[in-house]
């Protein structure tokens, strides 16, 4: 008795020759999320100006402000982002002949690419302003120092605070004073401390352009100096806290965009349903 075997050719399947990325679809998804972004913060831009007041007593808390702009913001990438994640998986082309695993990984990454091509496009723009603003500012200082100098600086309304005097005086021959104190206390501003010559200095020049003993001048230095850190700590805060609304908002929009583009790409080939 003979047995015969049957020898079967090896089958290899080779995936279509196209490519795994569809850019059209991501620029075109990247650019929908970044148009959406820039409405949406001209509408948050005028809801903020209606709720906010000059007046103390009037409007809502910083605190609140703060918070609400952060929550704002991540309304934003999830608005944006979902948007234009689906956008570039719903236009991008069809892949015949690939696992269904492979489309849905795939459609993921065309989601996060569109997001990270709206991300940076949106520096870029944002970048190219502020790099020709900054750039004429340092033009204008080098070519009029003199016009620049006679300008309200930030440790103005300090110093003013320093060089009030107790009996208003109709002497305003005090340039000098401030511009010294200003080059003398421009370490203490950034956070240091005065030196011990330093300080006793300036709590000379205060007492007698503001008619103040030696020991009342030298509280209110400490008092201007205190609430000069106090600002400026209270602004490195807000700085810390929108950087870290920034970074939840950012990771929010691309896990967004990932999973919208995976809900378009289901759609354009009809299998959404049975990837749930």
């Amino acid at each position: 008795m003979i047995d015969t075997v049957v020898v079967q050719p090896n089958v290899s399947v080779d995936e279509p020759q196209t490519s795994g990325v569809s850019w059209a679809a991501v620029a075109a998804g990247a650019v929908v999320s970044l148009a959406l972004t820039l409405v949406l913060i001209a509408f948050g831009t005028g809801l903020g100006l209606s709720v906010v007041s000059p007046w103390a007593s009037a409007g809502a808390s910083a605190t609140t402000f703060k918070i609400t702009t952060g929550i704002y913001l991540i309304v934003i990438a999830m608005i944006s982002s979902s948007l234009g994640g689906y956008i570039a998986g719903r236009l991008r082309s069809r892949w015949i002949g690939v696992h269904s695993d492979e489309v849905y990984f795939r459609d993921t990454a065309h989601g996060f690419l569109a997001w990270s091509f709206a991300t940076v496009l949106g520096a870029i723009l944002l970048a190219s302003p502020a790099t020709s603003l900054l750039s004429g500012a340092a033009s204008g200082v080098a070519a009029g120092a003199t016009a620049a100098a006679a300008q309200s600086g930030p440790s103005d309304g300090y110093l003013d605070s320093l060089l009030r005097p107790t009996t208003p005086s109709a002497d305003g021959t005090s340039a000098e004073a401030r511009g010294e104190l200003s080059r003398v206390m421009a370490a203490s501003f950034r956070g240091g401390e005065l030196k011990p010559a330093d300080r006793s200095y300036v709590n000379k020049v205060v007492a007698s352009r503001t008619g103040l003993s030696e020991a009342d001048a030298d509280k209110r230095v400490t008092e201007v100096i205190n609430d000069a850190k106090t600002a400026v700590d209270a602004a490195r805060k807000a700085a810390m806290q929108l950087a870290f609304w920034l970074t939840a908002s950012l990771l929010i929009g691309a896990f967004s965009a990932s999973l919208a583009a995976t809900e378009g790409g289901g759609l354009r080939d009809g299998t959404w349903k049975k990837r749930r």
